[in-house]
C-alpha cells in the first residue's frame, strides 16, 4: 500500500508541475527570417530557449515554377546526436545561391519553401511548419552547369551530374543513356555472380528437353526481366523513402539462408534429390497446356528477383544519380524507368549466354549429367562467395581450399583426358589455397602472400591506415582535430566494390603517395544500424562504397564526392582537381 501511495504522490506532483510548466508558442519557438542578397537568398531560423530542430525534417524546396528539393545541395550546419535523434540546437543559417536555382530551372521568379519541425527539451513537440518566400530576380539568364561553393566555382560531381541530366534531358535520351550505363555496369563484379546462376538454370532445363537458341534466350529474358523489376522496386523505395532494400538484405541471416539455398541447389544437381513445387501447386499448374513450362518460368523469375537483391547489390554513380533525382523531385516514374532500362543493359551478357545455349549446349545424356554436376560445384562456389560477406576471411579461404580439393576428388570419376587435366589443375589450386590458409593468408586471389619476398614488407609499411568512426559525433571530432584534408570512406564487409578499393586502388603507389597528405577516416556500415543510416543520410550516400572529402579549412568538397568503385587513375583524376 505504501508503494502505491508513493507512486500516486509522484504522479500528482508530476501532473501539477506539468500544469505550471509554460511552453513557448510556435511563433516564439521558431522565428524565420528571409534576406535577399545580391547573389543569394539567406534564410535564418532563430530558435527559442530549449528548442531544437530535427535534422531529417529540415527540407528546402523550389516549389515554383516546378517542385525540386535542393536540401542536399545546401551547406547545412552539422547536426548533433541527442538521445535517439539527430538534431540542431543552434540558430539555423542557410544560404541559397541564385546560381543553384538557375541550374535547376530557368526563371525570373522562384517560390522557395523551407519545411522544419522541432521540439522543446521540456517535453513538447511542435507540428511541422512551412515557410515560403517569393523571390524575383531582375534578369532571366540561361541555365548553368556549375554551382558556387565557398565562393569558388566548381564542377558538379558525377552523381549530381547524372541527376541533373535526368531533369534536363528528354525521355528517349535519358533511357538510351541509362541503358548505356547498364552495359558498362555489366562488366563489373555486380553481374559476374549471376552468370553461373543463370548458366546452371539453363543446364538444368536442358536435361528435361533439348535446348534451342530461342528457348535459352527466353529463359534468360525471364531471369533478366525479374532482375530488372527487383532493381527498379529497390531503387524507387530508396529514392522515395530513403530505405535501401538491397542494403537491408545484406545481413548475416539473409545471406546465410540464401547460401543454404545454393547448397541445396548444388546437391540437387549432384542427383541426391529433385527440387519441385508442392504437389497441389503442380496439379493446379498442370491443368493448363503449358503447366510444366510455367513451373520452370516461376522458379527462374523468383531466382532472378532474389539474385538482384541479395547476390548483386551495386551502388554506382548512375544508380545514385537516379536515386538523388527521385528523392529531389518525387518523380518515381522517370527515375524508375531509368533504373529499369539500366538493369536491362546490365542483363545483356546474360541474354547472350541464353542465346548461345542452344548452339553450344550438348544434348541430354551421360555427358550432360557431368556438366550438371560441374555446375553443382559452381553453386557451392556461389554459396561460399555469399558467406564471404559474413564469415572471417581466414575461414573463407579454408572453404575455398576444401571445395577445390573435394571437387578434384569428385571429378576423378571421369576418365576423359580433358576432365583428368582439369582435375589435376583444380587439385593443385586447392593445395595452394590450403597452404595459404594454414599460413594465415586472407585473400583467395593471393594465397601465398605470406611467402612473397621483400615486396610484401615494403608494401605493408606503406599501407594506408584508416581511423574507424561510427557516428556523426566521432566524425565531427575527427574533422575538428585534423590539420590536413580529410577523406571519409564508407565501407561494408558485404560490399564487393569496397574490396576492389582495398585490393586495387588503395594499394596503388601513386594513390598511397597522394593520400599520405590526408586524414583517412572509415565508416563501417556493415550492420546498417541507426547510426550507420544517419551517417549515410547526412551525405546522401545510398550505400557503400562512397567517399566524401573536406579541405584544410574543414569545408566539404562536394565536387569530389565519389560513389561506386574507381580505379587508381580515375580516383587520382577526381581528387587532383581540388587537392
Amino acid at each position: 500500500m505504501k508503494k502505491i501511495l508513493l507512486l500516486l504522490a509522484i504522479f500528482i506532483y508530476s501532473f501539477s508541475a506539468g500544469l505550471n510548466q509554460s511552453f513557448l508558442e510556435p511563433n516564439e519557438a521558431f522565428i524565420p527570417i528571409f534576406t535577399k542578397n545580391q547573389d543569394s537568398l539567406d534564410f535564418k531560423l532563430k530558435l527559442g530557449k530549449d528548442i531544437y530542430l530535427y535534422d531529417d525534417k529540415l527540407k528546402v524546396f523550389i516549389t515554383k515554377p516546378e517542385k525540386i528539393e535542393i536540401t542536399k545541395e545546401l551547406n547545412v550546419p552539422k547536426p548533433v546526436a541527442y538521445e535517439e535523434f539527430i538534431v540542431h540546437f543552434d540558430d539555423l543559417n542557410l544560404t541559397i545561391p541564385y546560381e543553384l536555382l538557375k541550374s535547376k530551372v530557368e526563371s525570373t521568379q522562384y517560390e522557395i519553401e523551407v519545411k522544419f519541425q522541432g521540439c522543446s527539451k521540456l517535453g513538447l513537440c511542435y507540428a511541422p511548419i512551412s515557410e515560403k518566400y517569393l523571390l524575383t530576380l531582375e534578369t532571366k539568364t540561361s541555365k548553368v552547369e556549375v554551382k558556387k561553393e565557398e565562393g569558388k566555382t566548381v564542377s558538379l560531381n558525377e552523381t549530381d551530374s547524372i541527376a541533373s541530366s535526368l531533369k534536363d534531358g528528354n525521355l528517349l535520351f535519358v533511357l538510351i543513356t541509362f541503358f548505356g550505363f547498364g552495359l558498362l555496369l555489366s562488366l563489373t563484379p555486380c553481374v559476374f555472380p549471376m552468370i553461373p546462376i543463370l548458366s546452371s538454370i539453363i543446364v538444368g532445363a536442358s536435361q528435361k528437353e533439348s535446348m534451342t537458341a530461342s528457348r535459352g534466350f527466353f529463359l534468360s529474358l525471364v531471369y533478366v526481366l525479374s532482375m530488372s523489376v527487383a532493381y527498379t522496386i529497390a531503387g524507387v523505395i530508396a529514392g522515395v523513402f530513403g530505405a535501401n532494400l538491397q542494403v537491408a538484405l545484406q545481413n548475416p541471416y539473409v545471406l546465410v539462408a540464401f547460401a543454404l539455398i545454393f547448397v541445396a541447389l548444388a546437391f540437387s544437381m549432384f542427383g541426391y534429390f529433385e527440387i519441385k513445387l508442392p504437389q497441389s501447386l503442380q496439379t493446379r499448374l498442370n491443368k493448363t497446356t503449358d503447366g510444366k513450362e510455367k513451373q520452370g518460368i516461376a522458379g527462374i523469375a523468383i531466382m532472378g528477383f532474389l539474385s538482384a537483391l541479395i547476390v548483386g547489390p551495386c551502388v554506382a554513380p548512375p544508380l545514385a544519380g537516379a536515386l538523388v533525382y527521385i528523392g529531389q523531385t518525387g518523380n518515381a516514374l522517370l527515375g524508375g524507368l531509368a533504373l529499369f532500362v539500366m538493369s536491362l543493359g546490365m542483363g545483356v551478357p546474360l541474354l547472350l549466354i541464353g542465346l548461345g545455349a542452344g548452339k553450344f549446349m550438348p544434348k541430354p545424356g551421360g555427358w550432360m549429367e557431368g556438366i550438371t554436376r560441374i555446375f553443382g560445384i559452381v553453386m557451392l562456389g556461389v554459396a561460399i562467395w555469399l558467406l564471404d560477406r559474413v564469415l572471417d576471411a581466414r575461414v573463407i579461404i579454408y572453404l575455398w581450399a576444401i571445395l577445390l580439393l573435394g571437387s578434384a576428388v569428385y571429378l576423378k570419376i571421369y576418365k576423359h583426358i580433358l576432365a583428368q587435366l582439369i582435375t589435376v589443375v583444380i587439385f593443385l589450386l586447392g593445395v595452394i589455397l590450403f597452404v595459404g590458409a594454414v599460413s594465415g593468408a586472407t585473400n583467395p586471389l593471393n594465397p601465398l602472400e605470406k611467402f612473397t619476398s621483400s615486396t610484401t614488407v615494403q608494401s605493408s609499411s606503406e599501407r594506408l591506415v584508416f581511423k574507424k568512426i561510427k557516428n556523426i559525433e566521432e566524425l565531427n571530432q575527427a574533422i575538428k582535430e585534423s590539420d590536413k584534408p580529410v577523406l571519409l570512406d564508407f565501407w561494408a564487409s558485404w560490399c564487393v566494390a569496397c574490396k576492389e578499393f582495398e585490393e586495387i586502388t588503395f594499394k596503388d603507389e601513386e594513390v598511397i603517395k597522394k593520400l599520405q597528405n590526408f586524414t583517412l577516416l572509415q565508416a563501417d556500415v556493415t550492420l546498417n544500424d541507426d547510426e550507420d543510416k544517419a551517417l549515410q543520410k547526412m551525405f546522401g550516400i545510398v550505400g557503400p562504397p562512397g567517399i566524401i572529402f573536406w579541405d584544410k579549412n574543414k569545408n566539404e568538397v562536394k565536387s569530389s564526392k565519389i560513389v561506386g568503385y574507381k580505379n587508381p587513375k580515375d580516383f587520382l583524376e577526381i581528387i587532383n582537381k581540388d587537392f
